[in-house]
């Protein structure tokens, strides 16, 4: 942890109004880069490794659970994201008792949801499990009703170390976040090959390597929150439960729950279109099943590329809440542009890559994949991809609309790209085109996101200079 004099600790968060914002931008952001890929390697290490140790096949099972892993995850961001958003606005308005109360009920609010999460899946597994999108029989579903049944134990030490990495960010301290997600990736990374590859677990292991991983990331993140290097402390004595509070958290987190949320009815409806047109499209038995891993493979590269994204919106965040919270709206235009500039060229670069070289991407994951899996992922993986370069600018602002206090846009933006524009396109162009109907519907998403966001980020930054 950090051995800064404690006089400079306790100032920490007054920095993101002081200090010059490209500095800022990259100490934040470089952290946040770095622990978000970092913690992207928890799932698409798990997908690594069980393509290599157990089959291609297995990689649909994993893709099948993760709707229901998103569902929890929108919540530990409703109120994770959300608790942040408000504890950096309350420290740049100087509050930082407001600032503690919001930690307090963030602690509270995800230990709660970890528990109702854990006995509700537990309790409706099996019919939970059997909706996932693919046929009763399938072999990939018997795998993902291994995977789920192990990694719901989790959920707990997941919604916490998620939720308060935010928190800690959010206070100044984003290298404690890093180090956090290095701690739980690195420990996945590791015993994941002894569980499956020495213990011949299969998918349990890969689950097993995830919940051990996810509980030393907790210890780490709550240790230090609990510890008065922190500039806002969990003092559990100090709790008084607030409705008030409660709804300014998932105010400021409505957006990205919203976005995450919605996600997983995309998750949802790519997993049951691949078994829908899967068979028909390659021509092969099991067809369903191949083409759900083969856009595992396709996710799981996608995940890598936005987590950088993810990362720089992450830094940028505090610097806009608490720079809007102190009315310095010129700081606030200036690191939304850098940030916007970075998550384009993060995007242009994945963009590159996947055009490139997408069968070596495929390979990663399946070195003796099937013809008909070689032969479908790497097209599926350019053709959703096509219009990449734009999502870096998307995502950047939509949040600029959270952290000014307007997440009512911000979901409005989530819900055109995720929601209006491309569910119906899925559906409509899988009944015209089949499999490639559904694929090429994300492109067309991001087009149209692209123009409407274009727009109404112009007029948030035509005000913001007029403000300044």
């Amino acid at each position: 942890m950090s051995n800064e004099p404690t006089h400079v600790r306790s100032d920490a968060a007054m920095r993101l109004g002081t200090e010059p914002v490209g500095t800022l931008l990259l100490r934040f952001s470089i952290p946040a880069i770095v622990g978000m890929l970092v913690n992207a390697l928890y799932n698409v290490v798990d997908r690594i490794f069980v393509g290599r140790g157990v089959n291609e096949v297995a990689l649909g099972g994993l893709s099948l659970v993760l709707p229901l892993m998103t569902v929890a995850m929108s919540f530990a961001m409703l109120f994770g994201f959300g608790s942040a958003n408000m504890i950096s606005m309350r420290l740049g308005q100087g509050q930082r008792e407001e600032a503690e109360n919001a930690l307090n009920h963030c602690f509270f609010l995800l230990l709660s949801l970890g528990f109702l999460v854990i006995t509700g899946g537990l309790i409706f597994l099996d019919p939970l499990v059997s909706r996932l999108g693919a046929p009763e029989g399938s072999e990939s579903l018997g795998y993902a009703r291994s995977y789920f049944r192990i990694i719901l134990y989790g959920q707990v030490f997941f919604m916490l170390s998620f939720g308060f990495s935010h928190c800690t960010r959010a206070q100044g301290f984003p290298m404690i976040s890093m180090i956090g997600m290095f701690i739980g990736a690195g420990i996945n990374i590791l015993l994941d090959p002894l569980f499956i590859f020495i213990f011949k677990w299969g998918v349990e292991g890969a689950a097993w390597a995830t919940i051990i991983s996810q509980l030393a990331s907790a210890v780490w993140m709550l240790s230090f929150n609990l510890n008065k290097k922190a500039v806002v402390r969990l003092r559990l004595k100090n709790f008084k439960p607030s409705l008030s509070i409660i709804r300014q958290i998932m105010v400021f987190g409505s957006a990205q729950f919203l976005l995450q949320f919605i996600m997983s009815g995309v998750q949802y409806l790519y997993n049951a279109s691949m078994n829908w047109y899967g068979e028909a499209a390659l021509g092969v038995p099991q067809g369903g099943d191949i083409a759900l891993s083969g856009m595992n493979i396709v996710m799981s590269i996608s995940m890598l590329i936005f987590m950088p994204v993810f990362g720089i919106n992450q830094g940028v965040q505090p610097i806009l809440g608490y720079n809007y919270g102190a009315k310095q709206y010129k700081r606030v235009l200036s690191a939304y542009l850098r940030a916007s500039a970075g998550a384009t060229g993060i995007c242009l670069l994945g963009f590159l890559i996947v055009q490139i070289f997408p069968r070596g991407l495929v390979q990663l994951f399946a070195p003796d994949g099937s013809p008909a899996l070689l032969n479908f992922t790497p097209w599926a993986m350019r053709a959703a991809m096509l219009l990449l370069p734009m999502n870096g600018f998307q995502i950047v602002s939509a949040n600029v609309f959270v952290a000014t206090g307007r997440p009512k846009v911000s979901i409005a933006l989530s819900l055109l790209r995720q929601f209006i524009v491309l569910i119906p396109c899925m559906l409509i162009f899988g009944k015209i085109w089949g499999l490639k109907g559904v694929i090429i519907a994300a492109p067309v998403a991001d087009g149209f996101s692209f123009l409407l966001t274009s727009v109404m980020i112009f007029l948030e930054l035509k005000k913001l200079r007029n403000s300044g």
